[in-house]
């Protein structure tokens, strides 16, 4: 392990959690790819007049998932559906088949990249990277109408 060569920290800040507000999101994908949520957590935060805590978003899905990932240059998200595909492809020769070929690839991936997230809020701002992003990804070939329940936790004051 390499030591850092330097490492700085604010000072520490707290606040009283007076404020528990939830959302249901609901999403209309077009199949298998990435629909940017930044926008809509956004809106939500400043709807609840959210100051400092911490937003939770959960998708109501086992075929879907959430993920932080670069915005800035969209070819990224082509790599990572790329990837996604290599790591659980469809013709593996999985039992669960029930609902389609591209089912049980799906709720692989869902496995690896996660059904909720959670972002900090500072000064009533979602504290993202300047290249982040909040998405939804949809494993399914076919259009879906997907849930994601918003969660702020904090202080609105």
């Amino acid at each position: 392990m390499t030591p850092a060569r330097s490492v700085t920290r604010s000072a520490p800040s707290s606040v009283q959690a007076d404020t528990i507000a939830s959302s249901l999101l609901t999403v209309q994908t077009s199949g298998h790819g990435f629909t940017d949520l930044t926008s809509e957590a956004a809106k939500f935060i400043a709807e609840v007049h959210a100051r400092d805590g911490a937003l939770t978003l959960f998708i109501r899905h086992t075929s879907a998932s959430l993920t932080i990932q670069e915005n800035a240059d969209p070819s990224v998200l082509v790599d990572l559906t790329t990837a996604l595909s290599r790591l659980a492809p469809e013709n593996a020769g999985w039992t669960h088949d029930t609902e389609g070929p591209d089912d049980m690839p799906a709720h692989i991936k869902t496995m690896l990249t996660g059904a909720s997230l959670q972002v900090p809020v500072l000064s009533g701002r979602l504290a993202l990277g300047t290249w982040q992003a909040i998405y939804l990804i949809e494993h399914r070939k076919r259009p879906h109408q997907r849930e994601v329940v918003l969660q702020f936790v904090g202080s609105n004051q």
